[in-house]
């Protein structure tokens, strides 16, 4: 498939761990105080939640560039027997397109180019580690429902023959209970974030008055298009009637963003 003509687009599915099903996959994690809302109670056996939980982390994952390893955090999940426990796992987006062609493309698998992207059930931040420096931090000062965390590849890809390099990251989640409703989960507005390399917030990619719900790559330009759907009545969530616009982000240089529609 020749990649000048071709726009990629993104997986947005979130998968969940076997033990999980819908009702869990949309519960995220308890921010204020519920007593009335049967949401506290979670289906599956899982216990009722607390405001102050505890984060372990996952694997490690390695970024491209040497001295900077990230660790995604998730929060620990109990039965209600309180005897056993789970946290979410690193599960990665691939593709089985432009992968290995003669059109000079050569992404390993990797739905973006340079990129690997990593999600998993209840991912509340990112912990970065400087090798070089000796020193840990975390990517949001509060706990956060990450739904795909974008990293430079540590194996290296190509685009038109060219290799590409990535030194930032991007992070498309939901940080705020913008609805309103006790919760951070899917029902609030999703947001996506610029990083630098060393773990610190640049700017928001898209309005934040947005929820993002889809993207889409187009390797002729190597633009990203995200698909947001803007909050006009401030109710914190998405409407159907509210408009949806789509956004591009040059990932040559993310700090460049505009509306295309």
């Amino acid at each position: 498939m020749n990649n000048l003509y071709t726009i990629l687009i993104l997986t947005t599915s979130y998968l969940m761990t076997s033990c999980s099903g819908p009702k869990l996959a949309e519960k995220g994690f308890q921010v204020a105080s519920a007593s009335d809302n049967r949401e506290t109670e979670q289906a599956d056996g899982i216990n009722k939640d607390s405001l102050k939980f505890e984060i372990r982390p996952g694997n490690i994952l390695l970024t491209g560039v040497p001295h900077i390893r990230l660790a995604p955090l998730y929060k620990v999940n109990f039965k209600k027997d309180h005897k056993s426990s789970f946290i979410g796992s690193n599960t990665f987006h691939t593709i089985y397109e432009e992968t290995e062609s003669t059109n000079g493309n050569n992404w390993h698998m990797h739905i973006v180019p340079g990129f690997e992207a990593v999600y998993g059930y209840n991912m509340v931040n990112v912990s970065h580690y400087n090798i070089s420096e000796n020193k840990q931090k975390t990517f949001f000062e509060k706990p956060v429902l990450i739904k795909t965390l974008y990293y430079p590849s540590f194996t290296k890809d190509t685009l038109q023959y060219q290799a590409v390099n990535r030194d930032y990251v991007i992070v498309s989640v939901y940080t705020d209970d913008t609805n309103k409703d006790g919760f951070i989960n899917l029902k609030d507005l999703r947001r996506m974030y610029l990083f630098s390399i060393n773990g610190e917030k640049q700017k928001a990619l898209i309005p934040e008055n947005y929820s993002v719900f889809k993207s889409e790559y187009d390797s002729a330009n190597d633009f990203m298009y995200v698909s947001a759907q803007a909050d006009l009545n401030d109710n914190g969530r998405r409407d159907e009637a509210e408009p949806v616009h789509i956004f591009w982000i040059d990932l040559k240089n993310p700090t460049r963003t505009g509306r295309l529609y």
